[in-house]
This record gives C-alpha cells, sequence and structure tokens, in this order.
C-alpha cells in the first residue's frame, strides 16, 4: 500500500542512510550526456507559503530557492526546468502561483515554466484557474491524490472530473500523482476528460521493491491512451530509506519506456524531495546508467526533448 504524504515523508533517518549508499553506487554512472529539460522542481520558502505536510518531514530543507536547486544540480547541464506545486495550503494556492510566475518572468533562471496547484472539484477553481491560464507560463494543474484528504475514487466525483475538462478547454494538463493501487480512477478520469492532456507523476508510484505485476497492468492501459505521457520521477524518494543502486530502478524506468514508448516520457528530478533517497545528481546519472544502451537519439527525448515539445519551451 502506497503511504500517505506524511508517511511517505517521515523516513527520516533510514534517508539519511540511503542517500549515502545511493551516492556511493550512481558514483560510477555517467552524467547524462545531452542537457537536461527537468520537469519537476519544487521551490519554496517558509516565510512565505505554508506547507502543512512539511511539518512531518524534518529531514527536507525549510527553504529550497533556486540558488539552492543551482546547487543540487551543478554538474548536469541543467538548460530549463519547470516548477511543479509545492502543495501548499490550498488558501495560499494564488500566492504561490503568482510567486513563481514572477521567477519565471524574471529570465534570469533556467526556471521557464510552471504547473501550478489547484483544486479541480472546489466551487471557485474556474475563477481561479482562467485568469493564471493566460500567463504562457502557465502549463497545467496539479492536486496531489495520495493523501489522506483524498480517498480511493476522489478524482472521480463530477465536479473534479469537470474541473479537469476545463484545464483542457484552457490548454492546460493535468498531473496525476496518486497511489499506485488506484492508477485505475486515473484511467477512468482520463476516459472521462478526453480533450485534456495528462502527466502521470512519479512513474505511477510503483512499489519499486515489491511486485509489479499489478503496477505494470495500469501503466500499460494509461500508455495506450495518446493524451498521456509519464514522468520518470519520484522513485528515489520512494526506495523508503533503503541502500539502492541503478539496478534496482530498471524494471521501472524500462517498463515505462516501453510502455509510453521514446516520445511520451519526461525526466523529473523531484528535487528536494528526492533527497530522501540520493542528491539530484546521482538521481540523474543512476537513470543515465540505466537508459544508457538505448539510442542516443531516444535518451535525449528522455532528459530533452519531449519535454521541450510537450510543454512548448522552444
Amino acid at each position: 500500500m502506497t503511504p500517505t504524504r506524511r508517511e511517505f515523508l517521515g523516513w527520516t533517518a533510514a534517508a539519511g542512510a540511503a542517500a549515502t549508499a545511493a551516492s556511493t553506487s550512481a558514483a560510477t554512472a555517467a552524467a547524462p550526456a545531452t542537457p537536461i529539460i527537468d520537469t519537476h522542481v519544487h521551490l519554496w520558502d517558509l516565510a512565505r507559503l505554508r506547507l502543512p505536510w512539511l511539518e512531518g518531514a524534518p529531514e527536507l530543507p525549510r527553504a529550497a530557492s533556486w540558488a539552492d536547486y543551482q546547487k543540487a544540480a551543478d554538474g548536469l547541464n541543467v538548460v530549463k526546468a519547470v516548477y511543479m506545486e509545492v502543495d501548499v495550503d490550498p488558501a495560499q494556492h494564488e500566492v504561490e502561483a503568482r510567486l513563481v510566475l514572477e521567477q519565471c518572468r524574471k529570465g534570469d533562471s533556467a526556471l521557464r515554466a510552471a504547473v501550478i496547484g489547484g483544486r479541480p472539484a472546489s466551487d471557485g477553481f474556474a475563477a481561479y484557474i482562467k485568469p493564471l491560464a493566460s500567463d504562457p507560463a502557465v502549463k497545467g494543474v496539479r492536486q496531489v491524490l495520495h493523501g489522506p484528504t483524498t480517498p480511493s475514487g476522489y478524482c472521480l466525483q463530477p465536479s473534479f472530473v469537470a474541473g479537469v475538462r476545463l484545464l483542457g478547454e484552457l490548454g492546460l494538463c493535468f498531473d496525476l500523482c496518486m497511489r499506485h493501487a488506484e492508477l485505475g480512477d486515473g484511467l477512468k478520469l482520463v476516459e472521462q476528460a478526453g480533450g485534456t492532456r495528462f502527466v502521470l507523476d512519479h512513474c505511477g508510484n510503483p512499489p519499486v521493491f515489491g511486485g509489479l505485476d499489478a503496477w505494470k497492468r495500469d501503466v500499460d492501459r494509461l500508455a495506450s491512451r495518446p493524451n498521456v505521457v509519464g514522468k520518470v520521477s519520484g522513485i528515489v524518494a520512494s526506495t523508503k530509506g533503503r541502500s539502492w543502486k541503478a539496478d534496482d530502478l530498471a524494471p521501472v524506468v524500462n517498463h515505462m519506456i516501453e510502455a509510453f514508448g521514446p516520445d511520451r516520457v519526461m525526466f523529473g528530478g523531484d528535487w528536494p524531495v528526492c533527497t530522501l533517497g540520493a542528491p539530484l545528481r546521482d538521481w540523474a546519472k543512476a537513470l543515465s546508467d540505466v537508459v544508457h544502451d538505448r539510442p542516443a537519439g531516444d535518451q535525449r527525448k528522455l532528459f530533452h526533448d519531449n519535454a521541450e515539445r510537450f510543454y512548448g519551451l522552444a
């Protein structure tokens, strides 16, 4: 069973040990040779935003700035990046959006676009998202669906489906971030909102060290829908404080690429949450090691080209 967000971020002592072990195991892997578009960068400043879930994650930084990200990505050729919402107090969704869009507009960093937070089922969702949708840096919306307030079936309530359909009408995507056992709900949502593009975050949160048969079946079904792309991200954080090596991640990575094909997969760093399992550099290097034998063009698609096309970042 996939943990709640609080449980997921509560593996404190073990995470540090895992990061050390992962760093050692990834040291022999080469950094990606291609330029990188990181499609999953978290930034926060607790002086300006409230992140209730972070209270249960003392091992994560209290502030995660763009300068901090640059240090974490040192040695990786990150040429563009997409901000990913950080599950703020819903009352602060507009504040969060305005802060990150201001940073995108500065043009002094690789941060080019944002997937912002939102509640598609809320009565005020249309009034919230329509003005923001006119900003070219806004590419989509995410609501984390694996928390205690979003039980199984939550995303299938009519008001939620209507909100996700609205995103498609506005040219925006919706990120699916949910428990792997509920990917079937994600499929039903995709089928009911055929005019909206979807991104499957974190490979669908598979049990990396567990049985993958059910996960593979559900990923295959989602991948059969042409309006869904897969984000290869998050699986390092989900190693739950265990030591790992690239070979442990390979079954998930390879199935994502085989299911979605080389043209519908994108790399996501998931910094700083990835540090629960490994530093950002080690995650990127491990992924590069897993895909090393694939054609150079396919590797470039994974790390750069597909994200550039999907988000319109050329």
